[in-house]
């Protein structure tokens, strides 16, 4: 078994083969790999995967890069060329579900249907869902700033305070969100203060946490050039001048030093149910 060293970073390759959107084998991974400090999944995900040639292209992928492979297939004849190529490569695969589906069956007494997607119903709360992953993307790091108006939550903060990933958490639990960063010397569009509808959020982090992650971003770059962007003092006159103006303004402020993108999402929809007299 492999033992990792307290003081060097693995990274390793995580294959995701769903027949379906995926969401369920991200879950997991990432609730798994949080337990393990130094190791960091590189992650691919292979959603939809359905047909023949569409397996076979994952395959490819997976020889390419070996690491780990977790799946949700429903189709027999693909989980067999998936676990048949791995236990080849001696690739180590593991179909999360079949656990608790097994359990269930054997506590109902039931079979399972076998239906891709069994869990996703096509009613309004799920086209709720993607209607706000489109407003997301759609208003996503400064675009489309007058279109704001429609959003439900608006997030500002300084690079690297996870602003995109909470928008997308946020969506998927139905919150039509946007974000716009904040950037040295550029001031922020004063369209936001005729806003009446958003409930505006300012992200801040310890200076410290923001140099790091914006080291480990230049290193995923390769760049190592020291710039003003990881500058601690710089960094730190950032934060200080983003504090000021979300108390200035009176936006609600949430800090996600160490926080999980759960755990701010969580945070920042209790603050709006509360701010929006919200019944849940």
């Amino acid at each position: 078994m492999r033992e990792l060293n307290k003081n060097i970073a693995i990274y390793f390759h995580v294959h995701l083969v769903s027949d379906s959107t995926g969401e369920t084998l991200v879950a997991m991974m990432k609730a798994s790999t949080a337990q393990f400090r130094n190791a960091t999944a590189l992650e691919h995900l292979h959603a939809l995967v359905r047909s023949e040639p569409q397996m076979q292209k994952t395959l490819t992928d997976i020889e390419a890069k070996p690491g780990v492979v977790l799946y949700t297939l429903v189709n027999e004849d693909r989980r067999k060329m998936l676990e048949s190529h791995c236990a080849k490569l001696n690739i180590p695969a593991i179909s999360i579900l079949d656990p608790t589906l097994s359990m269930l069956g054997r506590y109902l007494g039931s079979a399972m249907i076998s239906e891709v997607g069994a869990q996703r119903t096509l009613d309004a709360e799920y086209y709720n869902r993607i209607e706000a992953l489109d407003f997301a993307m759609a208003h996503d790091d400064g675009q489309n700033v007058t279109g704001l108006e429609r959003a439900q939550i608006i997030l500002l903060g300084i690079s690297r305070t996870s602003k995109t990933p909470t928008c997308i958490y946020l969506a998927n639990r139905g919150y039509k969100a946007g974000n716009i960063p904040l950037v040295p010397n550029a001031p922020l569009p004063t369209i936001l203060d005729g806003f009446t509808k958003p409930f505006i959020v300012g992200l801040v982090a310890s200076p410290d946490r923001i140099v790091q992650i914006r080291e480990q971003r230049l290193m995923g770059l390769k760049q190592n050039a020291q710039t003003d962007y990881i500058d601690e003092d710089r960094v730190r006159d950032e934060m200080r001048e983003a504090k000021r103006m979300f108390v200035r303004k009176g936006y609600k402020v949430i800090d996600v030093t160490r926080k999980s993108i759960e755990e701010t999402s969580a945070q920042i929809i209790n603050a709006y149910q509360l701010a929006n007299k919200v019944d849940v």
